[in-house]
């Protein structure tokens, strides 16, 4: 399961190779030396600062790894539980699915790996939202 247990290292080291950056061009980036990087490639976690640096690099959003895995497994908030809107730090409301979360949701489904009613149980997708995205899916074949 992509989202359940992220070990950045391995995601790096799999987008490095995809993208055929050299060693060199990433040690010269991050003005560390071949250690590090082996270091990073193991690493199950990072310093944002440092993974922020590799997003810039090989061009993809880390981060949404991590914001993958809170929609689909935080636990829901209460229902008639106000949100506090912090004036200092933006907000950013949980509701909203990447393509890659709708993608990962309606291949669980059509692969038979969970029904409709688990996906509601376990992510708390509602189910118009469920439906919309699989008709959209039928309408897009």
């Amino acid at each position: 399961m992509l989202y359940k247990e992220i070990h950045i290292g391995e995601f790096i080291k799999e987008r490095v190779e995809e993208q055929e950056v050299t060693t060199e061009r990433i040690c010269n980036f991050l003005n560390e030396d071949e250690k590090f990087l082996e270091e990073v490639y193991n690493s199950k976690s990072l310093d944002s600062e440092i993974l922020l640096r590799f997003c810039k690099l090989l061009e993809y959003d880390f981060f949404r790894l991590y914001s993958s895995h809170l929609i689909l497994y935080s636990p829901p908030s209460a229902v008639n539980k106000k949100v506090q809107k912090s004036e200092k730090i933006p907000y950013f409301r949980k509701n909203i699915y990447t393509q890659e979360i709708k993608d990962f949701i309606i291949k669980r489904i059509t692969s038979g790996e969970m029904t409709l009613q688990d996906i509601i149980d376990q992510y708390s997708i509602p189910k118009s939202t469920l439906h919309r995205w699989l008709q959209k899916k039928n309408t897009d074949q």
